[in-house]
């Protein structure tokens, strides 16, 4: 069966004609239709001090998620777990889990923006023993027995729905992710597939013990629209696909690898590199039966500030004509 989700950021360009708060409505609206239609998953972002107002504030995000769906999951991919309290996270994670039905997910990453740990108090060259504690403490804490940290007293109340733990996967693109996933016994999510990266952490959870260790394996890292005129599509779309391209580029690091990073600089060079696809029903069907039952689906209706009618455009698209066929 194919994985079809939904992708939320908010990013939203200064020549988008989206108010905000109606990219915000849309994204909601959106959200309760997809539960409905039978999506199989929500995803949304975090990074901050951004110019086109990126979302910023994952957590709340989803607790309006939560409010407006029944069965859909919900995640935070990645959210930069180093930037948090992680008492107080291990406290709005259990609730979220509880309102949800244990329905939210998270992957811890460690971003790649120093601006963003400066903004946050936080030692950039630290990052990786600052997420180290931050995990340590939030796992502690959902045990619901109280543990000394820092010279304070905590005791999480009430403990999260789903045991041992709510679901929270580590992000990471090198060794020392594998490592730590391995480390603190939790599901891996590379964000390249690296092939030594892979083994390290089988290898590492051999070597723990970890009773079932877990890896997702990196998605085709394609960002899809449905159109019946493609070409159309991508005259009004191209924009918002390629700021979104190339804000995500220039923020990458030289040695950075991610499986959506793109050098397009113009909107023809961005469609002849694929990442950003815009299919008719019957290329998307086709695209199915070629990668099989595990294909995966990535809608991004309102991307770089996207006008949510066209965002509807394709997304009524995909599940009047495509989404049958997917679940037949």
């Amino acid at each position: 069966m194919a994985f079809c989700l939904l992708r939320f950021d908010m990013r939203l360009p200064a020549f988008s004609p989206v108010r905000s708060q109606d990219l915000y409505a849309a994204a909601l609206e959106m959200s309760a239709w997809a539960d409905e239609q039978g999506f199989d998953s929500i995803v949304v972002s975090e990074h901050h001090a951004t110019d086109d107002g990126f979302l910023p504030a994952p957590i709340p995000m989803l607790g309006a998620l939560v409010g407006r769906t029944r069965r859909i999951r919900l995640s935070a991919s990645a959210l930069l777990l180093p930037l948090y309290d992680p008492v107080k996270l291990a406290e709005d994670l259990a609730i979220l889990d509880l309102a949800s039905g244990g329905r939210v997910a998270v992957t811890a990453g460690l971003g790649y923006r120093p601006e963003e740990y400066a903004m946050f108090g936080q030692d950039w060259a630290g990052r990786g023993k600052r997420m180290d504690e931050c995990l340590d403490v939030v796992l502690r804490a959902w045990s619901g027995e109280p543990f000394e940290w820092n010279g304070r007293r905590v005791r999480l109340t009430p403990r999260p729905l789903t045991q041992p733990r709510p679901p929270i996967w580590v992000a990471g693109m090198g060794r020392n992710a594998a490592r730590r996933a391995a480390r603190f016994g939790l599901p891996f999510q590379p964000a390249v597939d690296t092939p030594e990266v892979l083994e390290l952490y089988r290898s590492e959870c051999a070597r723990l013990g970890v009773a079932s260790p877990l890896l997702l394996p990196p998605g085709s890292g394609e960002m899809i629209f449905l159109s019946e005129d493609p070409e159309r599509s991508w005259a009004q779309l191209g924009p918002h696909l390629l700021h979104d391209a190339r804000t995500y580029a220039s923020w990458q690091p030289e040695h950075q690898r991610s499986a959506v990073h793109s050098h397009a600089t113009d909107v023809e060079a961005l469609r002849r590199e694929g990442r950003y696809r815009i299919l008719t029903p019957d290329e998307c069907v086709a695209r199915a039966r070629e990668r099989g039952p595990f294909a995966d689906f990535v809608l991004f209706p309102l991307c770089g500030g996207t006008p949510p009618e066209l965002g509807w455009e394709s997304l009524e698209l995909f599940a009047r004509r495509v989404l049958p066929q997917l679940r037949s």
